[in-house]
């Protein structure tokens, strides 16, 4: 059983896949060549199932932090004899467009070990485990390292010292002196192929230096943001941008599986898919946090994944990162699971389900980058109106909302404001989307979505706006009806919701739950970092700044030591809990900060 906590771990990228290396100096998560790709080290979810650390022997202290405005990542081990600092990055490449960063990344991930003080004996451990921990791979020494085989891939480790060598795995220990550095690097390549071969160490010091010029160029290049808390918004966009799939656009709400809502429990999701709600909201955060190169990319691959989407049925909410479609959910009954949470999964059963707030959410982002995406093709247009015009017939049905809660569906008051939304902004987008012809019909669903809203989706005993048409429930997504600008924030109705989910959606730190429903899972859930971000923006914009600068303040005190959020917070062990990072939380982050800024700004007289 592993037994690490979620915020021990920090984040690389190339835009392509993802590694999670520990405080103890272990890489305990990484996908190659995607972020969707079978684990190569899965040590996170079970111990047997593959890692690769690089630290001291004996005790040390730890620091990290990521090298400035990048995803490089320097951890700092302090012995009594002496200091070892580690530099680990997923390299993006060296030659690329600064707009297109890791568009050339070679899938490899490097490693420094420099001894900066005294001196330090190195232990270097090297045990694949590729297909989530199925496969004992045969590792083979080569001249400057290993070659490794097994599993759907070929991988290379360069090494500069020799490794012991058997089936199980490579190991050594280094005396390191002060000034001295060993340099390592994994990298990766398909079945077939040649093995991808070993570099030297002056090939990986120039990748690692390479990575940190790329990475700091695309920061100076793209983040202009200079508000309130300008240093987390400006790494949760590195963060974002970090989660982005290069090659298409695609965006992951978290690049790994089966991190727990519930410790133990069985809350455990696969979320290294695209879901058009979070693309869309990361779409609209990064239109704050960083200049959005990829908004082009991202609607071109909405518009060809959702190539067969049938207007009159419901546009599927989340696909591959390549646009797959079947993503079929199985279990893997070989692994523990993080703290014994089972089962593992890979895959999403949510594909299945329909969510008709995802219209809303698409249409509102393009909206918000309207003016990057310069005039549409015929077949964007054609996608986008289909979009207005499914919320216009959908909006009137039940369906499983935004928390895809595996229950009956219901009438989520939230998934008929997104498809206000899909409407109101398709008649601000219909001169792009040369769309004049319909406005006057999607003017009349407006309101009539928005009247229906008001009457049904308020209630008396809750004495708020609740999860569904009917119910008592409160939900914190209720606090996006202001923020999507359904409602305003200082309507008497808005302001007792806003009042209602502060005092009785919250736990003893202040975070807000979803809900407090049964949902049909057993286990009871922490708070969800990105509804408190939405209650500090409702709080922004409804001119009440302390009160949401308190509440922000409240959930960016749950970053760990190098700035990264999970998904929930543990009420009872002030934990991080669920997948890691997620964007939603740095979603959440970016906008209510951005809030909060807009609302202290001086207003201008006439």
């Amino acid at each position: 059983m592993t037994n690490k906590a979620i915020a021990d771990y920090a984040l690389l990228s190339d835009r392509h896949s993802a590694a999670l290396v520990a405080r103890d100096g272990a890489v305990d998560w990484l996908c190659m060549p995607r972020f969707d790709s079978p684990s190569v080290f899965a040590a996170l979810l079970d111990d047997g199932a593959g890692t690769w650390s690089l630290r001291p022997s004996g005790a040390f202290e730890v620091s990290r932090r990521y090298v400035d405005s990048t995803m490089v990542l320097e951890t700092t081990f302090t012995t009594p004899a002496g200091t070892l600092v580690l530099t680990d990055a997923l390299v993006v490449g060296q030659d690329c467009d600064v707009h297109r960063l890791g568009a050339d990344a070679p899938h490899a991930l490097a490693r420094e070990a420099r001894c900066t003080r005294g001196s330090v004996e190195l232990e270097v451990l090297f045990r694949p485990r590729p297909s989530y921990g199925r496969v004992v791979p045969l590792l083979s020494a080569v001249p400057g390292g290993i070659d490794v085989k097994g599993g759907p891939g070929l991988f290379s480790l360069s090494s500069p010292v020799e490794l012991d060598v058997d089936r199980e795995r490579a190991a050594a220990t280094v005396a390191l002196a002060e000034g001295r550095a060993l340099r390592f690097a994994l990298r990766g390549g398909p079945i077939g192929d040649p093995p991808p071969g070993v570099w030297t160490g002056e090939e990986i010091a120039a990748r690692l230096e390479a990575t940190v010029a790329m990475w700091q160029a695309w920061s100076a290049a793209h983040q202009r943001y200079d508000g309130p808390y300008r240093d987390l918004v400006g790494h949760s966009g590195r963060v974002l941008q970090a989660l982005t799939y290069e090659p298409t656009g695609a965006v992951v709400a978290a690049p790994t599986t089966s991190l727990p809502e519930v410790p133990g429990g069985e809350r455990n999701w696969d979320y290294r898919y695209s879901w058009v709600r979070d693309a869309s909201f990361t779409l609209n955060a990064l239109w704050v946090a960083a200049c959005p190169d990829e908004a082009g990319e991202f609607l071109s691959f909405m518009t060809t994944a959702a190539v067969s989407y049938d207007p009159e049925g419901a546009l599927q909410i989340v696909f591959g990162i390549g646009g797959e479609y079947d993503l079929t959910e199985h279990e893997l009954p070989h692994l523990s699971g993080w703290r014994d949470s089972r089962p593992v999964r890979i895959g999403n059963d949510a594909w299945r389900q329909p969510q008709i707030d995802v219209y809303g959410e698409l249409l509102d982002a393009v909206h918000r980058l309207s003016g990057q995406l310069g005039a549409l093709d015929g077949e964007a247009r054609a996608f986008l109106v289909a979009l207005a015009d499914a919320a216009v017939r959908h909006w009137r049905e039940p369906d499983h909302g935004i928390w895809e809660i595996r229950e009956p569906r219901m009438h989520h008051v939230y998934s008929k404001v997104m498809c206000w939304v899909a409407v109101d902004r398709a008649i601000l987008l219909a001169d792009l989307l040369e769309a004049g012809d319909r406005v006057e019909g999607w003017r009349a669903a407006r309101e009539e979505i928005r009247e229906t809203v008001l009457r049904e989706g308020w209630n008396e005993e809750a004495g708020a706006y609740t999860q569904a048409f009917g119910s008592t429930t409160l939900d914190a997504s209720a606090l996006m009806m202001p923020i999507v600008g359904f409602l305003a924030a200082d309507d008497p109705r808005m302001l007792a919701t806003i009042d209602a989910v502060a005092a009785r959606l919250v736990d003893e730190h202040g975070l807000v739950y979803r809900y407090r429903a049964d949902d049909g899972l057993p286990g009871r859930e922490g708070a969800f970092l990105l509804c408190t971000y939405w209650l500090a923006q409702a709080l922004a914009l409804a001119g009440r700044v302390e009160e949401a600068h308190v509440v922000f303040r409240r959930a960016a005190a749950f970053v760990n030591d190098v700035g990264l959020q999970a998904e929930e917070v543990c009420p009872r062990t002030s934990e991080l809990l669920g997948n890691f990072p997620q964007a939603f939380s740095h979603i959440g982050l970016v906008n209510a900060a951005w809030a909060v800024f807009e609302a202290q700004r001086p207003t201008s007289s006439c």
